[in-house]
């Protein structure tokens, strides 16, 4: 029986590798989780998951492969490192930086493989890069689309940013379109969003308006016909479950998205987003095709099949990284050399 670790640092990972630890469950494996820090803790943990406390405890186990969302892992843990991600936004400042922890990248699109590969022969080729998708999305691609709801439903997404969300501008004709009866909004807030804000549209709420305490966004934007946000990171995610996204002053307004700056035009940018034009369509296909073009749900096996070519193949000596490798054996008591 394979046995996989997963590790983690940030509460988000959770949904991020679950998806992958039902694959390999199915294929007869089994999964640890070893939780690291005080940002997640072990109630986090589903009934059934079981964690490692200890270093002794990961070595003893002996994992087949380790896979991460984060940027570190401990090179003394046993098995092939493998960088899966924590999100789809390419653009951010650090995502295509080399801290040579990893044998293994799992790639999500074409736009990061190719850049990830270049990296890889410039740094003397000792990880490989393969192109599997994102396995936090497999329980939400591959099924069949549903009828829009009368009135059409509109997942309201803002980002919590003050510098970039839409929350204040776009309130008073979200609450004019709530009370027509028009639109039925759904509302998800960041759990960082303003509580000023938060219990503002609470105050709205009604026939035509909820606030969701739901804790998955991606649950949340299944039940909508459109999404409607600003400059969040889960506008990629949105469009990959087949959801026109309208955007209030995206920082980067891309042609797959339906962007606009009026917000007394809302309901108008609503109704262009409930009937997409072909250009539209194609242009979220052409966006999809880079970003992340496995909408299938197979991605976690696609990463599985991926540690086992690098398994084929061999892992080759990794950068020594000695100030990093120093500072992650202090946070966890640990200073043999393996």
């Amino acid at each position: 029986m394979h046995r996989y670790l997963f590790y983690i640092e940030q509460p988000y990972s959770f949904s991020i590798l679950r998806p992958l630890q039902t694959a390999i469950q199915a294929q007869g494996g089994e999964v640890r989780w070893f939780l690291k820090g005080d940002k997640v803790a072990h109630d986090g943990l589903a009934e059934g998951e079981l964690a490692l406390r200890t270093v002794a405890e990961v070595q003893a186990y002996n994992p087949r492969a380790v896979f991460v969302p984060g940027n570190v892992v401990p090179d003394f843990f046993p098995g092939v490192k493998v960088q899966v991600f924590h999100g789809l936004e390419w653009k951010k400042k650090g995502h295509f930086r080399i801290r040579g922890f990893f044998d293994l990248y799992c790639t999500h699109g074409p736009i990061t493989t190719e850049r990830f590969r270049d990296l890889s022969s410039k740094h003397g080729s000792y990880f490989e890069v393969i192109e599997t998708g994102w396995p936090k999305m497999d329980p939400y691609l591959g099924g069949q689309g549903r009828a829009q709801t009368e009135p059409p439903t509109i997942v309201y997404a803002p980002t919590f940013s003050p510098a970039l969300t839409s929350v204040p501008d776009l309130f008073e004709p979200i609450k004019a379109l709530s009370a027509q009866g028009a639109f039925r909004f759904v509302v998800k807030f960041h759990p960082k969003m303003d509580p000023q804000w938060v219990e503002r549209y609470r105050a709205l709420e009604g026939p035509h308006l909820t606030v969701s305490g739901e804790g998955d966004l991606l649950k949340v934007f299944g039940e909508g016909d459109l999404v409607l946000s600003d400059t969040s990171s889960a506008v990629t995610e949105a469009l990959m479950m087949g959801q026109v996204v309208v955007t209030y002053r995206n920082s980067q307004p891309q042609d797959c998205l339906i962007d606009f700056s009026d917000p007394s035009t809302l309901a108008a940018q609503l109704s262009r987003g409930l009937n997409p034009s072909a250009e539209l369509k194609a242009s979220i296909r052409q966006y999809l095709d880079q970003v992340h073009p496995g909408l299938d749900g197979l991605a976690s096996e696609r990463v599985l099949d991926a540690v086992e070519q690098v398994i084929q193949n061999g892992t080759r000596p990794k950068p020594w990284n000695l100030l990093r490798k120093l500072k992650i054996r202090r946070a966890l008591g640990y200073y043999r050399l393996r």
